[in-house]
């Protein structure tokens, strides 16, 4: 047996496998109870530069998907062609395109008409804006993202959460009653930002920044603001003209029972009755997809009914709020209203951020859910940049923040949509709306607005994803907890800012401390496994054998280096205590360790130092090949001596237990 530096060797001049067999391998048989085990060199991996290095590194974070590989060996002409359908998809689906789809995307997209219509109303309502605002939303994003976008599916407009969000962070700066421009105009420019922030992002492919957005945290705080915004809509069911503006649960419920004296019996029948109405078709659609016209046209069935029962029944009805006048009319500019400079430029920023994140998250995971069932992929990153182009031309177009709703979208799917097409088919619908037919929404009751948003939204509350949160991670329910009584209780951003907290300290956790297992031989095989997990594992004499299942940083190292000692004290004692072998040997199972910095080689080398004062030999194997790149340059294997690196941890046992046979 050599050297280690001999048993190093560049994978450039060894292509073929060295092997090499023990003199006394007999002999470890009888330690181990394996055949005779073939002894490899480990091998570094092939030489590269810095410049190939960090290419290839900043390759793997920015370009895991490698979308420029259609381009290679082609043509001028197809490349010119291929890179218009990367930019804007509409070009790839276009040319093929028939009347047996444009056929089923009319249906569609008048089903989800239907139910855009009202949506938008209520939704700009529930973010303090004019209800005009709602469908001038549901008319130029949803044909922008026609083009840009990659998802056949996904049906945009405005949100409940985005919606929310907006409007309560918008409101505790400006209120939109005393200030109702300025509002407007923070509004707009919120959502400019929000679709520069998504769009930035998939231009620059940092996509995984909203990723700590985690399920768990989702989920807690989507059922929370679904809490808020229901209780927030028992203004419109039971007639209350003065109510709190705040979004936490105990001023709402408190403003709810103090403004008894504003309760109109009207509003509350009617208004319940409606509810009733819309909870019943919603259930309906979920237990018979097949049925799914029927919750998709309930709310826009709803708003006529009221209407015109309202508009038959004015002369008696007198303390039911209506909408009042909304203007003809396309989307009016407003570009000249963003808010560039000020005291509440900070604000919109903010705001934009905030809801250009959640909308963004929603987006993608609603596309990505659909694209799934018809096995096609949606590009995250065409999303984000399509997300962000169409919020930015909202925001000169009188809109504010959109994304896909999973509601209209699952309408969408279930109605036959095939391409991006039924989008326009509903804007179409929109557009003749807001040209022809806003007089006759006069007479809407507010209190059908809240019905409709209370029915949106309680499908927000996942109680099966909060059981298995538990069930699988209590960390993540934790986290979900959080998110959820945050949201209830101090406010809707503070809440989402609390969950995102709870899931970067589980980050945290989890490379600060990361698993480290001691593990045995499986008699017969040259597995090594966690004893406690399988009992058939047994410990080797005179070796304690660890894992480490997480790269080795500063953030960790000191850690992992008093954990090792730990374990070694304990066998120790385990061994003084039953009267065992005496420990020779420390074998580190490097395996997992898929990285390591300059503070994780120091720890390993003080690590090997403390171990060598206890007349322990210790062993490495198994290190990755940008592991043992780094290991090399920083010359600690020299420090290793003989035998001090194995490729595999039963090379390890079976090479050092011939050596100790061998020794007179």
């Amino acid at each position: 047996m050599g050297v280690s530096s001999n048993r190093v060797e560049d994978f450039s001049s060894h292509h073929e496998t060295s092997v090499r067999m023990s003199p006394a391998s007999a002999e470890a048989v009888m330690v181990v109870a394996m055949p005779p085990v073939e002894i490899h060199r480990v091998c570094l991996p092939p030489s590269k530069t810095t410049f190939q290095k960090l290419r290839q590194r900043l390759s793997e974070i920015f370009f895991p998907d490698d979308p420029l590989h259609r381009f290679k060996n082609q043509s001028s002409f197809t490349k010119l062609v291929l890179a218009l359908q990367f930019f804007f998809p509409i070009f790839h689906w276009a040319p093929t395109y028939s009347l047996a789809l444009l056929r089923s995307d009319i249906i569609s997209g008048l089903t989800i008409a239907s139910l855009a219509i009202p949506q938008g109303i209520s939704y700009a309502k529930l973010a303090n804006l004019p209800p005009i605002i709602g469908l001038y939303s549901s008319f130029v994003p949803p044909l922008i993202y026609s083009i840009l976008g990659s998802s056949r599916h996904l049906a945009v407009g405005p949100v409940s959460i985005a919606s929310l969000v907006m409007g309560t962070m918008l409101n505790n700066a400006v209120s939109w009653s005393a200030d109702p421009i300025l509002y407007l105009k923070l509004a707009f420019t919120a959502t400019f930002f929000a679709g520069l922030f998504q769009a930035a992002l998939g231009l620059l492919r940092l996509g995984f920044i909203i990723d700590f957005l985690s399920k768990a945290t989702l989920v807690g705080f989507m059922a929370g603001a679904a809490v808020i915004v229901s209780l927030q809509q028992l203004k419109g069911l039971l007639g209350i003209a003065h109510f709190t503006t705040k979004m936490q649960i105990v001023p709402v419920l408190t403003s709810v029972f103090q403004q008894r004296h504003e309760w109109s019996w009207q509003t509350i029948v009617m208004g319940f009755g409606f509810l009733a109405f819309l909870l019943i078709t919603r259930k309906i659609g979920m237990r018979r997809p097949k049925l799914f016209w029927v919750s998709a046209a309930a709310p826009l069935t709803s708003v006529i009914l009221s209407t015109l029962l309202v508009f038959l029944l004015k002369s008696k009805l007198h303390g039911i709020s209506i909408i009042g006048h909304l203007p003809k009319g396309l989307n009016p500019p407003s570009s000249n209203m963003l808010y560039f400079h000020g005291s509440y430029l900070a604000v919109a920023i903010k705001t934009g951020i905030i809801t250009g994140i959640l909308s963004l998250t929603e987006g993608i995971a609603v596309g990505r859910t659909f694209a799934a069932l018809r096995n096609y992929q949606v590009d995250g990153n065409k999303e984000m940049m399509a997300i962000g182009f169409m919020n930015m031309a909202g925001s000169c177009s009188s809109c504010y923040v959109t994304t896909g709703s999973f509601s209209r979208s699952a309408v969408n799917y279930n109605a036959g949509a095939q391409t991006a097409v039924s989008n326009i088919i509903m804007a179409s619908t929109v557009l003749v709306t807001l040209l022809f037919l806003m007089p006759l929404f006069h007479y809407t009751p507010n209190f059908i607005l809240a019905a409709i948003i209370i029915t949106a939204v309680i499908g927000l509350i996942d109680y099966e994803a909060a059981y298995k949160l538990w069930k699988v991670d209590k960390l993540d329910c934790f986290a979900c907890l959080c998110s959820f009584f945050g949201v209830l209780f101090i406010s809707v951003p503070l809440g989402l800012a609390i969950a995102v907290g709870v899931s970067v300290f589980k980050v945290l956790l989890h490379v600060t401390r990361p698993n480290t297992m001691v593990l045995g031989n499986i008699p017969g095989t040259q597995i090594y496994q966690n004893p406690s997990r399988y009992r058939e594992a047994m410990k080797v004499p005179s070796f304690l054998i660890l894992a480490v299942e997480s790269p080795i940083y500063f953030a960790n190292s000191t850690y992992i280096q008093e954990r090792i000692l730990r374990w070694v004290r304990e066998e120790e004692e385990q061994i003084q205590a039953n009267n065992g072998n005496a420990l020779k040997c420390v074998i580190l199972d490097m395996t997992a360790v898929t990285a390591i910095d300059t503070s994780g080689i120091d720890a390993i080398c003080e690590l090997r130092k403390m171990l060598e004062k206890r007349s322990l030999q210790f062993v490495l194997a198994n290190p990755a090949g940008n592991v043992m790149e780094k290991l090399h340059q920083s010359k600690i294997l020299d420090s290793f001596g003989l035998n001090g690196l194995y490729l595999a941890v039963g090379e390890a046992v079976a090479d050092i237990s011939s050596l100790w046979k061998a020794q007179p």
